[in-house]
């Protein structure tokens, strides 16, 4: 959880505030304003048959059946945003962020961009990301298997209260005793060790995200989920307590495929972020509008896509509003996109220009177009008053 002495923001509301306009520059929209278009009817479920390794799992089940029901097409990609407040622990907010539709590590990859903006935004130092991929259902239970035997090996150094559950739930124990730092947890299986070629490259191309864009990461097999939830990536953020040095959890997410698929009774993709902070001082909030922009950023190939993210970025940092379609594969649907919002100047990369460091800047209206080194964009874009 966020404290807000943690931050350089005076009240809980500025904090959402700031993390609401980050969400939507990157194209979340409020659940609540996504939902004035109608629900899709989804199959009856009941969470009790799911089993939940961590705490947090189990609110996820009414999130992500209100997210999934606003998806109309199967080919839909859809970016939500969710502000709930909880009624248990501690007085708090959660800030959920939910990219539904999207296959690709670029979903997860996105998640993390936006939460670490945030976090530097309200002054969240010192903050570590870890991260871990349990791959897919079948190599995760070929881990799970693993770790049953060996807790059984393990038994007798393992709390009698929690020896129970070792045999009914080997992935709900060994996150606890992950959270308790027993002393075996150094040779307990490692969920990666299971994972095949294909997960294994797709975790490599999550991980290249995130060096292009300058997040650092921390491999961590203590990032754990239930199979019935989660597949391929988790991750979670924390802080260092400057008072104890231990470190204290604020955000947490992954790649909710299995769950997804439940609820919509066939096969479905979706990731999440959760970002939560303490109620203290103002805590009232509602999301804003961002001001429509001139600018629409389109990419071509995987190369184009990993070194947008970074770009993207820093024209936020900047305060140049952009729209992008980065979880979007082909060009035309970008353009078309574009056309619709009747958008000034189009920021193209394609896979020359990002070999070369050069982003193409078109003006819609005559088609003339000028390549700008990624180093001087912002400032181009300045000198012809492209921004809002």
């Amino acid at each position: 959880m966020i404290r807000l002495k943690d931050t350089r923001l005076q009240s809980t509301a500025s904090i959402l505030e700031r993390a609401l306009r980050t969400a939507e520059y990157y194209g979340f929209t409020p659940l609540e304003r996504a939902l004035e278009g109608g629900k899709t009817q989804l199959p009856s479920q009941k969470n009790t048959a799911l089993s939940f390794a961590r705490k947090d799992e189990r609110p996820l089940f009414a999130s992500a059946r209100l997210c999934l029901s606003v998806k109309r097409n199967p080919g839909d990609i859809i970016l939500l945003s969710r502000l709930v407040k909880n009624t248990t622990g501690a007085p708090s907010y959660t800030l959920e962020l939910h990219v539904v539709g999207a296959p690709a590590a670029i979903a997860e990859a996105l998640l993390i961009v936006v939460v670490s903006g945030i976090a530097e935004d309200i002054g969240v130092s010192d903050r570590v990301l870890t991260i871990n991929s349990i791959g897919s259902l079948e190599s995760s239970n070929r881990f799970v298997r693993d770790v049953g035997h060996f807790l059984r090996k393990h038994l007798d150094s393992i709390a009698p209260a929690l020896r129970p559950r070792a045999a009914e739930d080997p992935l709900g124990t060994l996150i606890q005793l992950f959270e308790k730092g027993h002393p075996s947890m150094n040779r307990a299986p490692q969920s990666v060790e299971y994972l095949t070629e294909e997960e294994r490259r797709r975790f490599w191309d999550l991980l290249e995200y995130l060096e292009i864009s300058d997040v650092p990461y921390e491999l961590s097999s203590s990032v754990l989920g239930s199979r019935d939830v989660w597949a391929h990536t988790l991750f979670e953020v924390s802080r260092k307590d400057e008072e104890t040095g231990t470190r204290v959890p604020f955000a947490v997410g992954g790649r909710y495929d299995p769950l997804a698929t439940r609820l919509l009774g066939h096969p479905g993709v979706a990731a999440v972020a959760a970002i939560t902070c303490e109620i203290r001082g103002k805590s009232k909030t509602t999301p804003t509008r961002i001001a429509s922009t001139p600018l629409y950023f389109a990419h071509l190939g995987a190369e184009a896509r990993r070194k947008s993210l970074p770009i993207l970025e820093n024209l936020r940092r900047e305060g140049i509003l952009v729209e992008q379609s980065l979880l979007h594969d082909r060009l035309q649907e970008q353009m078309d996109r574009a056309k619709r919002k009747k958008i000034s100047h189009m920021l193209i990369m394609g896979h020359k220009e990002a070999m070369e460091g050069t982003v193409l800047v078109r003006e819609m209206a005559t088609n003339a177009q000028e390549a700008v080194p990624v180093r001087e964009l912002t400032s181009y874009l300045r000198r012809q008053k492209v921004r809002v």
